[in-house]
């Protein structure tokens, strides 16, 4: 099987070498680019808790401040692990999405004990602030890096597309999964998708590209890396 992982670069790498531990081919094309931004320290006085939805955002603030020590809570096992990699010292995973990260903090932090500080980027999926306000935590959100998205695909990767090259293509994010939908269709070769799989992170993420023709779309059980991966076993 030979799959097109559109991740992130440095998502990408550890997910490649996961897949070829299964004997699996895999292809990276990134459709995302991740630049951090330029700035102090971050502030954490008075705060409780880091609130990471992403490992994008643990890499943005662990190149921006030495704290290691405040509480990191991740939406997934796979952010959690990059927080660990980093030397936090104390890591919870949601093993989840949004809301089961509020959830999480919901049953493990008290409101008044202090600010919840939310590292992430410059666009948002799904409402955190929300959640945990309603459950009374005061939020805050350091915006440490942006994401910039694909504008076209190499040449090289619009053949391959178009001759049916990929059995699988790899979407984690919803916004992933829309540029590639517009990539696909701005190089006509969407008709090279026909017998290919669509692997996908969540029916938020399935729902960007189910007007496309798949030869089948397959959505993880949960939110999570390892779900995603189980979905390849034989």
């Amino acid at each position: 099987m030979r799959i097109l992982i559109t991740r992130p670069a440095e998502d990408a790498a550890p997910l490649a070498a996961r897949l070829h531990a299964m004997g699996l081919e895999t292809r990276t094309v990134p459709l995302l680019t991740i630049h951090d931004l330029d700035g102090p320290p971050v502030d954490v006085s008075g705060v409780q808790a880091l609130l990471a939805t992403s490992a994008n955002g643990v890499r943005a603030f662990a190149r921006r401040s030495a704290e290691r020590t405040v509480p990191v809570f991740a939406v997934g096992d796979a952010t959690g692990r990059v927080a660990q990699e980093f030397g936090f010292t104390t890591v919870e995973s949601a093993a989840g999405d949004v809301a089961a990260l509020a959830q999480r903090v919901g049953a493990r932090l008290t409101p008044g004990a202090g600010t919840l500080l939310h590292i992430a980027g410059s666009v948002l999926a799904g409402d955190l602030k929300d959640l945990v306000e309603r459950q009374g935590f005061v939020y805050r959100r350091a915006v440490l890096y942006r994401a910039q998205t694909a504008q076209s695909l190499a040449p090289e990767i619009a053949a391959e597309l178009r001759a049916g090259a990929f059995d699988a293509v790899v979407l984690y994010s919803p916004r992933t999964a829309q540029t590639f939908a517009e990539l696909v269709r701005k190089a006509n070769a969407c008709e090279g998708l026909s017998d290919s799989v669509a692997y996908c992170l969540s029916a938020a993420v399935a729902e960007k590209i189910d007007a496309m023709t798949w030869g089948d779309i397959r959505i993880a059980a949960r939110p999570e890396q390892d779900a995603l991966l189980d979905l390849f076993a034989p």
